[in-house]
């Protein structure tokens, strides 16, 4: 939904997830690795935001109220009233919506146009290597992809992913974050899928993680942030 609307309860997914804070950016999310970014992103600001948990499990992102902010029915997405020119914005993809917060806030990308592309490219290269090759070996590795007797598939996203992270721990070396000292939307985009790839996926050990301290090192010091720390339950799920 691009067309300009006036009010958020105009907005046909606030039918399903009623805004209790209708002056405050919503998010319709949940805390998978695409997910977890945005949180972290918003807990890391401090802009002032209201979350809803979708389900993954239920069919909620196929529902006619998500599909009408979102197409796509992935999550996360977010409707902000406050947008630009003081009209309300509706948002998806996690890159898209990293990026509109950095620059909504002041926060996490640099206004110098050199550093700003840096840590855009590095941005792109999440949403376009990391985390689907991650997803894929997730799927080949945990879940219905082990079952298939050709073991082609499940090796290319294992090499791939090998591939990925030494292309990551070369970049850490000397450097705290992924643009030197300074922590941004780069390492908001790419932590989250590191973290799901040797936790939740458990494929440390295949990949050979031992084999990227900076990778360990850098992921460490990102999972350490307060902000990280909450928004790895943001939104919660249900007990």
């Amino acid at each position: 939904m691009d067309q300009q609307i006036e009010t958020l309860a105009e907005f046909p997914i606030t039918r399903k997830w009623p805004a209790s804070r209708p002056d405050v950016l919503q998010l319709y999310s949940f805390p998978t690795p695409n997910g977890i970014k945005v949180s972290a992103m918003l807990e890391e600001t401090g802009l002032a935001y209201e979350p809803h948990l979708v389900s993954l499990m239920d069919g909620e992102t196929t529902s006619p109220e998500f599909l009408s902010l979102n197409p796509n029915n992935k999550i996360p997405a977010i409707l902000d009233p406050n947008g630009p020119g003081g009209k309300p914005l509706a948002l998806w993809e996690s890159g898209a919506i990293l990026i509109y917060l950095a620059d909504k806030t002041g926060k996490f990308i640099s206004s110098d146009p050199a550093r700003r592309y840096t840590t855009i490219q590095w941005l792109m290269w999440q949403m376009g290597g990391v985390g689907p090759m991650f997803g894929q070996f997730g799927f080949f590795h945990k879940f219905a992809g082990k079952e298939i007797g050709d073991k082609r598939p499940f090796e290319r996203y294992r090499d791939e992913s090998r591939r990925l992270l030494s292309v990551l721990n070369e970049r850490l070396k000397g450097r705290e974050y992924i643009r030197d000292e300074y922590y941004t939307i780069a390492d908001i985009a790419l932590w989250p899928w590191v973290r799901t790839m040797l936790g939740f996926y458990d494929g440390g050990e295949i990949v050979g993680i031992e084999g990227f301290p900076e990778v360990t090192r850098w992921l460490a010091a990102c999972e350490a942030r307060p902000a990280s720390q909450r928004a790895i339950n943001i939104p919660a799920r249900p007990e």
